[in-house]
């Protein structure tokens, strides 16, 4: 049995040196130790080799960031060795340490890890020379890295650096780079680079038409510096200056569409959150100034699903300590939570409005005074409930990973939770309307708007119809929340900050009208942030926006589109 195991070893020794032969982080490890404690033609010899080479890992680029931040240090074995040594990350006095060579834990001859006190340990020596050459070589490995991005950033900080010794190596780069998009911005950066070199203004001129021929937004303030600069040739400052000027009609149509975008994801929130309204305002009469709050028992609802789908959630009311129990899910597991919180914010918001309007609303029918001065009460009640239960101070709602992010059109940036916001707004608005006109509670709605006691006399039954209705639209706001939560914070007032613009949205859209429910939010959410655009300021654009919406009133005061009632008292 002996003899047998010294064979299957030997047989496989060749194949665990071919290994250790082959295996490159073997090899980058091998080869920036060696340069650590080399001579300087070593460590040029290294960093050009690491630089040249054509597959980048991340030990390499660690190492050298390490070597470069002065975070590779020396240890002296028994037999006075230095062998070069990264230190574990600890808040201990002592800490482990890891071989560079090898990146295997360093031990003593009784194979116990050494203890490192980073405090006494020996640096590795390193200079302002070396620094730069270190960082040479880490902006070739990025721009050599499999990220696009990640070669993008690198080219533009070369570029705006406007070193004329990063020209070369983006020259280099460009000449093997296939992506589109990274090449645009390698060629942004050797012009911007060029437009420096002012012993050559044919070059800069070159440069300058070059990056407003490619609407260079980032090289905006280097072309507008060389047109005000003094010591600039004439021609070269007017190139700069038309460059500039290109640039700029560029940058304003992407600030117009950006605008437009960031309109339509307002106005997509103020949708969800005053569909509700509408229905409500439009079949009961009823002024309900809690609406907002539904918005924050949706946003809440989404802050507690997050908690407890993790860690679980701490609440105090009333000094009384409770703990959600978690289900510490993490992963694709925990992505998946604001799946869940959707349909829980729709239903819990929904609950609260049913238990609003059994218990309030139903007794304050056709009493338009009572019912606001009632439902402001219960405004006030509910952010003092959320104030005890979750806490004064505003809660942070983490979106999942598939909401985060973005993308570009045209340098116009997207985000994907907006994106999100705006179809599912579409989503609603199509559900609703076909919940009104193909569904026999959605006959009964209609009825009972037209005219609510012939519906009655027909044997509608309104009570229930007022009841569903009222947590329908309730539901509609919890939707409205669980949105926001992922677009900022959730506090105790979120509902307050909407109730205005949503009662203003159901007004100019016509009380009762889907249709004009939808012009309305679109029309108020692009206006305010077009104003905002132009005024340079949020309070002036309302300002002007809710001026905007009084002049309209005094030429349409039902709306857009107004209900048209066969009811006598209306």
């Amino acid at each position: 049995m002996h003899r047998l195991k010294l064979f299957c070893l030997a047989a496989m020794l060749p194949t665990l040196l071919l290994h250790a032969e082959t295996d490159p982080d073997a090899a980058v490890r091998q080869s920036i130790a060696r340069a650590v404690t080399g001579s300087a033609a070593e460590q040029d010899s290294v960093l050009q080799q690491i630089a040249a080479s054509e597959v980048v890992t991340k030990t390499e680029h660690d190492l050298l960031a390490s070597w470069n931040n002065g975070e590779i240090y020396l240890y002296d074995d028994p037999s006075g060795k230095s062998i070069p040594i990264v230190l574990e990350q600890s808040d201990a006095d002592k800490t482990r340490a890891f071989r560079v060579d090898t990146g295997e834990l360093l031990q003593d001859s009784n194979g116990a890890p050494v203890m490192i006190d980073p405090t006494t340990a020996t640096a590795a020596d390193i200079n302002a020379a070396l620094r730069k050459k270190i960082q040479r070589t880490l902006d070739l490995l990025s721009l050599a890295d499999p990220s696009p991005d990640v070669r993008r950033g690198t080219a533009f900080k070369l570029g705006t650096s406007q070193k004329p010794e990063n020209l070369p190596i983006l020259e280099a780069r460009l000449k093997t780079e296939r992506d589109t998009g990274v090449k645009n911005i390698l060629l942004q950066a050797t012009a911007l680079i060029e437009l420096a070199d002012s012993a050559h203004p044919d070059r800069q001129i070159a440069a300058a038409n070059q990056l407003g021929k490619m609407n260079s937004i980032g090289g905006l303030d280097s072309v507008a510096g060389l047109a005000d600069s003094k010591s600039a040739a004439p021609e070269v400052k007017q190139a700069a200056e038309k460059a500039a000027q290109s640039i700029r009609s560029y940058l304003a149509i992407v600030n117009f569409f950006g605008t437009i975008f960031r309109g339509f994801s307002l106005g997509s929130i103020l949708l969800v959150s005053a569909l509700g309204l509408a229905i409500t305002f439009g079949l009961m009469g009823v002024i309900n100034m809690a609406h907002g709050e539904m918005i924050a028992v949706g946003a809440y609802t989404t802050y507690v699903v997050e908690n407890v789908f993790r860690d679980g959630l701490p609440l105090s009311p009333l000094g009384i300590s409770i703990q959600l129990p978690g289900l510490h899910l993490s992963g694709w597991l925990f992505q998946t939570y604001f799946i869940f919180a959707i349909p829980l914010s729709f239903l819990t918001a929904a609950l609260a409005g049913l238990a609003l309007e059994r218990l309030v609303i139903r007794f304050l029918y056709r009493r338009v005074l009572e019912s606001l001065l009632a439902t402001w009460g219960v405004s006030l009640i509910m952010q003092q409930l959320f104030r005890l239960v979750f806490g004064a101070n505003n809660v942070q709602v983490n979106s999942p990973s598939w909401l985060l992010g973005n993308f570009t059109i045209s340098d116009v940036i997207l985000g994907y939770n907006r994106i999100f916001v705006i179809v599912f707004a579409i989503l609603i608005v199509v559900g609703t309307w076909l919940l009104l006109t193909k569904t026999p509670l959605g006959l009964f709605i209609r009825a009972v708007i037209q005219d609510r006691d012939m519906a009655a006399c027909m044997g509608v039954p309104t009570q229930k119809v007022n009841m569903l209705t009222f947590a329908f639209g309730s539901g509609l706001a919890g939707l409205a929340g669980a949105f926001l939560s992922q677009i900022g914070n959730v506090g105790p007032s979120l509902g307050q900050s909407y109730i205005i613009d949503s009662f203003m949205t159901v007004v100019v859209g016509g009380v009762g009208s889907i249709a004009g429910t939808v012009v309305s939010a679109v029309g108020i959410g692009c206006s305010d942030q077009v104003l905002q655009q132009v005024l340079g300021s949020p309070v002036l654009g309302k300002i002007t926006v809710l001026a905007g919406i009084i002049l309209f009133l005094q030429w349409k005061p039902g709306g857009f589109f107004p209900t048209r009632s066969r009811s006598l008292d209306s």
